[in-house]
């Protein structure tokens, strides 16, 4: 199971929220609300989401095994 829990972490630690993420860097809502369901989004997404909070991957997601 991937888990976003190192994402909200990064995001607290980078001084950013998801409002700022939406408005001020171009996420849309959806994939906010995709993270916070814990649903899927592209690494297209993981790849921009790295570059505005300047971390690697590993810092977004981690995989879980059930």
């Amino acid at each position: 199971m991937i888990s976003y829990a190192p994402f909200w972490r990064t995001l607290k630690a980078r001084g950013e929220s998801t409002y700022t993420l939406i408005y001020k860097h171009g996420i849309s809502s959806a994939t906010v609300d995709r993270i916070k369901k814990g649903g899927g989004i592209t690494t297209a997404k993981l790849n921009d989401l790295c570059a505005i909070l300047r971390c690697r991957v590993e810092e977004i997601i981690e995989y879980i095994e059930n």
